[in-house]
């Protein structure tokens, strides 16, 4: 009797901490694709990215431009190697002369593909890059706004398999983007859309 008495008394005592600890949380929601696609910064990170793209892209033209002269130049000093009207000596000089060609040629195809793939690796680690900044600042953001509110919980309304209900009352990404796009240098009023990296 005296074990069960002290195992019910137990038993009310979680339940009541935990109904107090119930009370004293308060959550909130925002959407962080909406924080992410709103916010000014990412609207210049993606010019960034647009205009390291346009330089990459017109360098690999310039060598790709090149290759084709390099190609056609290879092509004929071929021809002209095995022209019968040239004296011997004089197809063997041209026969030298398309070998280096051609080793030219595959020495520029090799660096047009090195380049291509330090351009591509280059780009995905600057997006990277400029992603997590932009991700670190909309947490710090949302976390001011979370304490200065008094939430201890503020879920991602945008993750729809993780929350089953929010009340939009408790929605904090408007307030946060306000915030985040307050003294803008740039107009935020069509934001472009991508979706943003997992938070880490």
């Amino acid at each position: 009797m005296k074990k069960l008495v002290l195992t019910l008394l137990t038993a009310t005592i979680l339940v009541a901490t935990a109904a107090s600890a119930s009370a004293q949380s308060k959550s909130a929601s925002v959407d962080m694709k909406k924080l992410f696609n709103g916010y000014w910064k990412f609207k210049q990170s993606q010019t960034i990215l647009d205009d390291r793209k346009n330089s990459l892209r017109k360098e690999i033209k310039e060598m790709s431009d090149g290759a084709d002269k390099a190609q056609a130049q290879y092509k004929q000093l071929l021809e002209q190697a095995n022209d019968q009207a040239i004296s011997a000596d004089e197809r063997e000089k041209r026969k030298q002369a398309a070998a280096d060609a051609g080793k030219d040629l595959n020495s520029r195809k090799v660096a047009i593909e090195q380049f291509q793939r330090q351009a591509e690796s280059g780009l995905g680690e600057l997006s990277q890059r400029l992603s997590g900044n932009i991700l670190t600042e909309i947490q710090k953001a949302v976390a001011d706004k979370a304490k200065a509110g008094g939430y201890t919980t503020v879920v991602n309304s945008a993750a729809s398999e993780i929350v089953v209900y929010t009340d939009a009352s408790t929605d904090l990404t408007d307030a946060v983007l306000k915030q985040l796009n307050a003294g803008a240098p740039i107009d935020v009023s069509k934001p472009a859309t991508v979706t943003p990296p997992a938070a880490k």
